[in-house]
């Protein structure tokens, strides 16, 4: 059987650029190309190491369901101080969801909100 590798994450947008420039203003994301498979715009960035593909959609495709639901739920980056991005993160408009809260001894985490119904959490671990 071959390995399996991590490939990408794959996110959709009716907006894909502003969904794009949220990334990339919020978390330093880098916009390394534009595609478009089948018609549809496809910007893809480098956040934090992972390949996010942000693909058009209609407008009117159906929002995704509030939390907790069954998929993926949220992505997850790792912050060396909490506090200091969540205020970086305030500055730039990026609306705080939940936290920040000690999940378990030496981890603190807080839920932002992305475009598009998605959530970013943000995890800080210590020792």
């Amino acid at each position: 059987m071959s390995p399996y590798r991590f490939d990408h994450i794959h996110l959709r947008s009716p907006d894909p650029e502003a969904t794009a420039a949220f990334y990339v203003s919020a978390f330093g994301a880098e916009i390394k190309q534009r595609v478009t498979p089948g018609g549809k715009l496809r910007v893809i960035l480098d956040l934090a190491s992972v390949p996010l593909f942000v693909e058009e959609v209609p407008a009117e495709t159906a929002a995704p369901p509030a939390p907790p639901f069954l998929g993926i739920e949220h992505v997850g980056l790792g912050v060396d101080d909490l506090d200091a991005a969540l205020a970086d993160l305030k500055a730039k408009g990026v609306p705080l969801i939940s936290g920040p809260t000690e999940a378990r001894p030496g981890v603190r985490i807080a839920f932002l909100q992305a475009p598009d119904g998605v959530r970013v959490e943000l995890i800080e671990r210590r020792g």
